[in-house]
């Protein structure tokens, strides 16, 4: 393990971060209501911060092993949650606490979009405006923005790369560099951004609305500027673009860019992966809106459509913007909805769950064991598309399936054994494992009311969550550590 040079890319990566502690400052500035003086004292401790760690190494130039990326990886998600809750924290706002600002930072940073904090209505525009940008330097992985950045600072990148980017296809690149891969990927993550922010605009939100909640759109975080969430502006062509754009963010970002390369819908319609996604969420929508209009929830089947489809995408793709209570939804909507964010958005795209990728080759394998008890001695494969996938990767995945859903057991009974009870328990570790954000009972509208120890449990499954499992989880095996 080079500890050294772990130490060195970490103060790097804070000083670089310290830099998105100013775009707040200059809105603060400019909209005159205050909050400008906590990004200021948190610009410089982080800067301080990083400058302290990078000094006493800045020779130590060396390429990172794979385990180094883990290490850096985790320690730099972990440390960004405690450093980016400082704004929070110095700015006193609702006598906030050291727990209720770190787990607001890392619910941001993870793009979980769970929140501690009521009268949103009534922040600053800094403290706003930040909320927003965290998710969406969140959403594609500070670190993959830092692989196209620290080549040039002469450490190699591809460690990081795999390491922020676990899953079964996380060793393909799109290009033959790994900072062109990293630089590719930003790309497309702003051009959607600004598109989504346009149409935001377009349709009625005001600059600074727009701005914010592209940011949240497209990094399926669900953060708002207001209380009531996308509900607050009540239009429906502003639900039909979060619909969208939600959908587009929760696609193979590897897919935007062959596409875009080729000038061909052809790689949407043959991934089966996309295929997949697509299907699950037009499936929910319909049994959704029908149980609405069968309900008459809704005065208009329009009504019903509209906030039907919203409702299903949003929590389908992790996103967790609301227009609706929908955990007030009759008979078995709000689980059902629930349980679709366990499937989530596809592999290599900003949202989180278990990934449709890992559920398709579940189902597949499953259909395997049950044609291998008709026909016992046959060599029965799975494939994806045309694709014949390895052993090791169909194990990989039932290892992770197996450890999300033993993690998610285990949480559930910290949680209650904290004094919540079973429905919201299970809810929010639901939410927050799966980087969704509003829960049922009492996490419904938020999380302020839930004690210190159950909001320090379920940050660390916004962490497992966000590094999907393994990522944190080897470091605590003996193996890792030994030389």
């Amino acid at each position: 393990m080079q500890l050294l040079v772990i130490q060195r890319i970490l103060g790097l990566l804070l000083m670089i971060f310290s830099s998105s502690l100013l775009p707040p400052v200059f809105i603060g500035i400019y909209y005159a209501d205050g909050a400008v003086e906590p990004f200021v004292e948190a610009f410089a401790l982080t800067l301080a911060f990083g400058l302290l760690l990078y000094l006493p190494v800045y020779k130590q130039k060396k390429e990172l092993r794979l385990r180094d990326g883990f290490l850096v990886v985790v320690l730099f998600w972990s440390v960004l949650g405690i450093v980016g809750g400082l704004p929070f924290y110095l700015s006193g706002i609702y006598d906030i606490s050291a727990t209720d600002a770190i787990f607001e930072s890392i619910s941001g940073l993870t793009t979980t979009g769970a929140t501690v904090i009521s009268g949103i209505d009534h922040l600053p525009h800094a403290l706003l405006f930040y909320r927003q940008e965290l998710q969406w330097l969140g959403g594609m992985g500070i670190i993959v923005l830092a692989v196209a950045v620290l080549p040039m600072l002469g450490i190699g990148g591809m460690q990081l790369f795999r390491a922020e980017t676990p899953g079964p296809m996380k060793d393909s690149k799109l290009t033959p560099r790994i900072t062109e891969t990293a630089k590719a990927l930003w790309y497309i993550y702003l051009g959607l951004t600004i598109s989504c922010g346009l149409a935001y605009w377009l349709a009625g939100m005001s600059l600074f609305d727009a701005v914010s909640h592209a940011f949240s759109t497209v990094a399926i975080g669900g953060f708002s500027t207001h209380d009531a969430s996308i509900g607050y502006f009540d239009s429906t062509a502003i639900q039909l673009i979060a619909v969208v754009f939600m959908l587009l963010s929760g696609v193979n970002f590897a897919i935007h860019f062959i596409a875009i390369r080729r000038r061909s819908m052809g790689p949407y319609r043959r991934d089966a992966e996309f295929r997949t996604y697509i299907s699950v969420l037009i499936v929910v929508s319909i049994i959704t809106i029908g149980y609405l209009q069968l309900t008459k929830t809704f005065s208009s089947t329009t009504e019903s459509i509209v906030e039907g489809l919203f409702q299903v995408v949003s929590i389908g793709t992790t996103t967790g913007f609301t227009t609706a209570e929908y955990y007030t939804w009759p008979g078995f909507l709000p689980i059902l909805l629930l349980y679709v964010s366990f499937i989530g958005g596809c592999s290599g795209s900003t949202g989180g769950g278990i990934k449709v990728i890992r559920i398709l080759l579940l189902v597949k394998q499953g259909v395997r064991e049950l044609k291998r008890l008709i026909h016992p001695n046959a060599q029965i494969v799975v494939k994806i598309g045309q694709k014949l996938l390895p052993e090791d990767v169909i194990q990989a995945v039932w290892g992770f399936v197996a450890a999300y859903f033993v993690i998610f057991a285990v949480m559930t009974l910290l949680l209650m054994a904290t004094g919540l009870d079973q429905e919201t328990a299970f809810s929010a570790v639901a939410a927050c494992l799966n980087n969704l954000g509003p829960g049922l009972g009492d996490v419904g509208q938020n999380y302020a009311s839930i004690s210190d120890p159950a909001k320090w449990i379920l940050a660390l499954a916004m962490l497992l969550g966000r590094l999907e499992i393994f990522t944190l989880l080897v470091l605590f095996t003996p193996g890792f550590w030994r030389k």
